[in-house]
């Protein structure tokens, strides 16, 4: 049995044949999916992000380090061909860019000793798109449609044909209209994760919250603002035991579906979709003119405005909505239209109040 052999970093190497430039271009494959593991980022991800580069990769007609603009404008047009979605294929880009970047910084000097080739980044801002171009642009609508919305909402609970189901897809559209939380946090929320000792109003421990890249559910605390508390005390001293009796099981769904488990005693978990269906037919029944288009995103982009709008800074809503990037927050705020004369007026009052109480 003979040993491989083993290139250290200072060891020469000449790509003499075509296997040669295979196998250099696989090892800088391999290196970025080792960084990835590295910075923590799940291995789905890392799977993802492969699968992508080695798409682009075969889109070639030579190496991966002589990808040009051209050949990234070539393959995001394909991509369009192909039927991508708008996300999908900014989403294919994103993962493109970071790594001309990868290896741009830790095999430029390799690559253009070995084939006198100075990498570029194939991706720019004129074939990547932007945000807007994306239609993420969710405008919210007025707070005298949302609250005309949830006021018929919630005269109609009482009277529902099934009760327990339409209880908790108002009170779970409520939460996203109050705290501002996504779907998927919402689902995965236990009764254990209300914390009624934590601060002021009490906070709900969020401990499937989205996070960045790839790296996993990031928790936060949330604190139960803007009326939240007591829809939360409501819900579970009215309505959640009459699910089932698991209601004083802490490790028990906050959100349970109609359907029991095997043991006939506890609840299972509700789906993302049937949350989503309760606020559209709610829609369709009391804010007709919003049918198809609101949201549970829609209403975490309402959250954020009406919060701003009430005088919430930004930095706290980025704690609230758990977002890493303040610019993030930004994009979720759509103020009113009067919102840039009421900030002059207020901050002339406060100016004149200040040279009033100097004398």
């Amino acid at each position: 049995m003979s040993l491989a052999v083993v290139r250290t970093i200072g060891s020469p190497r000449v790509l003499r044949t075509a296997e040669d430039v295979e196998d250099f271009e696989q090892e800088i494959v391999d290196q970025y999916a080792l960084a990835m593991a590295a910075a923590g980022l799940c291995d789905r991800h890392v799977s993802r992000t492969r699968s992508v580069i080695i798409e682009f990769a075969r889109s070639l007609t030579g190496s991966l380090w002589t990808a040009t603009c051209d050949d990234a404008d070539r393959f995001m047009a394909e991509q369009r061909r192909l039927g991508n979605t708008v996300s999908t294929r900014a989403g294919k880009a994103g993962v493109l860019a970071l790594f001309f970047d990868f290896m741009v910084s830790r095999y430029q000097g390799d690559i253009h000793a070995l084939t006198g080739v100075v990498v570029q980044q194939p991706i720019d801002e004129f074939n990547r798109q932007s945000g807007n171009s994306m239609g993420k642009v969710r405008v919210p609508p007025s707070d005298a449609e949302v609250d005309r919305l949830f006021t018929a909402w919630r005269a109609a609970v009482p009277e529902a044909r099934k009760y327990l189901p339409a209880a908790r897809d108002y009170f779970a559209a409520s939460l996203w209209r109050r705290l501002g939380l996504r779907i998927n946090e919402t689902v995965m929320l236990d009764i254990r994760d209300w914390r009624p000792d934590l601060g002021e109003f009490g906070k709900l421990h969020v401990r499937h919250g989205k996070g960045s890249s790839g790296r996993g559910p990031k928790a936060r605390l949330v604190p139960a603002i803007n009326g939240a508390d007591r829809l939360i005390d409501w819900w579970l001293a009215e309505v959640r035991h009459q699910f089932a009796g698991d209601w004083s099981n802490p490790d028990a769904p906050m959100f349970p579906s109609e359907r029991l488990s095997s043991d006939s005693v506890t609840c299972t978990r509700v789906g993302a979709n049937a949350l989503r269906s309760g606020l559209g037919v709610a829609t369709r029944k009391w804010l007709p003119g919003w049918a198809g288009r609101l949201t549970p995103h829609v209403l975490r982009h309402y959250c954020a405005s009406s919060l701003y709008g009430n005088g919430m800074d930004l930095k706290a809503l980025q704690e609230l909505l758990g977002h890493q990037w303040l610019a993030t927050t930004s994009g979720y705020i759509h103020v009113r239209s009067d919102h840039i004369e009421k900030a002059w007026t207020n901050a002339n009052q406060s100016l004149a109040a200040r040279f009033g109480e100097g004398g």
